[in-house]
C-alpha cells in the first residue's frame, strides 16, 4: 500500500522475516508449502491495507539469472551472520571487562545471560530463512559456541567468588 508509511514498514519486515530478498524491484523466496501458506496470508494483509499483489510460481530460465539470485540470497544472509558475528565480538569485550574488573555479582550474570539469549534468538531468525547455508552461518555458530562458553566460565567464577564470601 501507498499508506500509510507503517503498512509498506510492515510488509516489508514480513518479507524479510520470511527470508525474501528484493531483486530487480521483485520479491523473491524460494519455494516450500509453508512459505506459500505464509505468503498467501501476507497477500491478504496487503489487500486488507488498500494494497495490490501478485505472487507467482516461477523458475528462473537463464543459468547465469538463477546463479544471481542465488547470490544475493547468500549476500542478505552473510550480511546478518556477519551481524550476529560482530554482537558476539562485541559479547566478549563486555565478558572480559568484567573480569578485568573482577565485577563478579549476579547482576552481571543477569544481564549477560540475557544478553545470550538475545544473541541465541537472533541466530535462530537467521539461520531460520538461510536456505541455502551461506558461509558465514560456520562462522556464526562458532562465535555463539564461544559466547556460551564465555558465560558458563563468567557465572561460575561469579559463583565461587560469592561462595568466599
Amino acid at each position: 500500500p501507498s499508506n500509510p508509511s507503517r503498512a509498506r514498514v510492515f510488509i516489508w519486515r514480513e518479507l524479510r522475516k520470511l527470508g525474501a530478498i528484493n531483486y530487480q524491484t521483485v520479491w523473491v523466496l524460494p519455494y516450500s508449502k509453508d512459505i506459500s501458506d505464509k505468503i498467501q496470508n501476507l497477500k491478504k494483509v496487503i489487500e486488507n491495507y488498500g494494497g495490490q499483489a501478485l505472487l507467482l510460481e516461477g523458475k528462473v530460465l537463464n543459468k547465469e539469472e538463477e546463479e544471481k539470485i542465488l547470490k544475493a540470497f547468500i549476500e542478505a544472509r552473510n550480511k546478518e551472520y556477519k551481524e550476529v558475528i560482530e554482537k558476539c565480538e562485541d559479547f566478549f569485550k563486555e565478558i572480559s571487562f568484567e573480569i578485568d574488573r573482577q565485577n563478579f555479582i549476579f547482576a552481571e550474570v543477569e544481564e549477560n545471560e540475557e544478553e545470550l539469549e538475545k544473541l541465541k534468538t537472533w541466530f535462530k531468525k537467521v539461520e531460520k530463512r538461510d536456505f541455502i547455508n551461506a558461509p558465514l552461518k560456520k562462522e556464526a555458530i562458532n562465535k555463539l559456541k564461544k559466547c556460551i562458553r564465555l558465560f558458563e566460565e563468567f557465572s561460575k567464577r561469579v559463583y565461587k567468588e560469592a561462595q568466599k564470601e
